[in-house]
């Protein structure tokens, strides 16, 4: 498939140089792209020229050139305005037949990926594909998924691929309306922090140049080729559990997901079993707003009343009160370390099971 926007870009471009007009037409004579104000020859002297074997002729003051041999056949009308028609077209025809090598590549290749994040390739099928399209198979790499809204998902890939413009580091593809898939190749001295720089930077480039708003997981590196599958479902995976659990958090990284994974991988009958254990037929997630408020400062200040109560701008006695009313109502007294710990794991098998319960319906 011909890539329109770069084709016309480079071929305004090529007539800025040499003051001629350019036109790329398939051979079955239709125009695709043009800097022509209309399209130069008729359409019976373009069907006669098709017809005949010569892969060059001049008609109108237009020099046509058949290239049957390119990536992708086509048609190229040149008008050199008295200058040598045929050699600018053989210039076009080179530049044109190279950009529509490299589409037809990266074409390639986002296929590639696509099959292999979907765990559509088999191993012989998987290494045979890799080796033709050039992709090393020990190379370390890791997956980044981006989700977007989906109004914004054309523009941030074109943004980020002009940000990650290192193609032999970073690969983009789509597998969805609103997920970005980042394939970016690592080195072993790689650490974790520059994993995570680079989520960050793909959140802040989006939320600065799209004014809109990211959210950005990825999995542990895959050592091979075939590995990349598994990272791709953790980072998946992660993006789920920090909607979950970590709403607030625009990047997440599997590796550092902390209890929230358990959690996510526990089966619902269980989590059913502890709720019930715990609060009885009390529906812990419909307290009110302010107590949570309350609670997530009081968890936040490590259990010390008289830091949330001076965070919250509250008497120390009436946060002890709020304490103390939460207790009677729940049967946890969160002062105490145990207990606190039991009711923040349970708030958070809570939000599972209504996730997972929405998800459901």
């Amino acid at each position: 498939m011909i890539s329109t926007k770069l084709i016309q870009s480079s071929l305004e471009d090529l007539k800025e140089i040499t003051k001629a007009d350019f036109c790329v037409a398939d051979l079955e004579g239709r125009e695709l792209i043009s800097t022509f104000e209309e399209f130069p020859v008729s359409p019976k002297v373009l069907q006669s020229f098709l017809d005949s074997e010569a892969q060059s002729q001049m008609v109108a003051n237009c020099y046509m050139l058949k290239c049957e041999d390119a990536p992708e056949p086509y048609l190229l009308l040149v008008n050199a305005g008295g200058g040598d028609g045929y050699q600018l077209g053989r210039i076009a025809v080179s530049a044109i037949g190279h950009l529509l090598e490299a589409t037809r590549e990266r074409v390639d290749k986002d296929s590639f990926y696509q099959s292999l994040l979907s765990d559509n390739l088999s191993g012989m099928e998987l290494y045979n594909k890799a080796g033709r399209l050039n992709i090393k198979a020990d190379q370390q790499r890791v997956v980044y998924v981006i989700e977007v809204a989906a109004t914004l998902t054309a523009g941030a890939k074109e943004l980020l691929r002009n940000v990650f413009s290192d193609a032999k580091n970073y690969f983009f593809t789509a597998l969805d309306e609103r997920s970005l898939i980042l394939i970016r190749n690592v080195t072993k001295k790689i650490e974790e922090d520059e994993l995570r720089q680079c989520a960050n930077q793909i959140v802040s480039t989006i939320n600065t140049e799209l004014m809109g708003k990211a959210r950005v997981s990825y999995g542990t590196i895959a050592s091979e080729l075939k590995e990349v599958t598994r990272s791709y479902r953790e980072a998946r995976a992660a993006l789920e559990v920090s909607a979950i659990f970590y709403e607030n958090q625009p990047v997440a990284a599997y590796a550092a997901l902390g209890i929230g994974r358990l959690i996510y991988q526990l089966p619902t009958s269980l989590c059913e079993m502890f709720i019930k254990e715990i609060f009885g037929d009390y529906k812990i997630l419909e307290i009110e707003e302010k107590d949570l408020v309350t609670i997530n400062t009081f968890f936040e200040k490590n259990l010390n009343v008289s830091e949330t109560a001076r965070e919250l701008y509250m008497h120390r006695n009436t946060l002890v009160y709020h304490l103390e009313k939460l207790e009677r109502t729940t049967g946890l007294d969160i002062r105490r370390f145990d207990e606190a710990m039991t009711f923040k794991i349970a708030m958070m098998v809570a939000r599972y099971l209504n996730y997972k319960k929405s998800s459901d319906n």
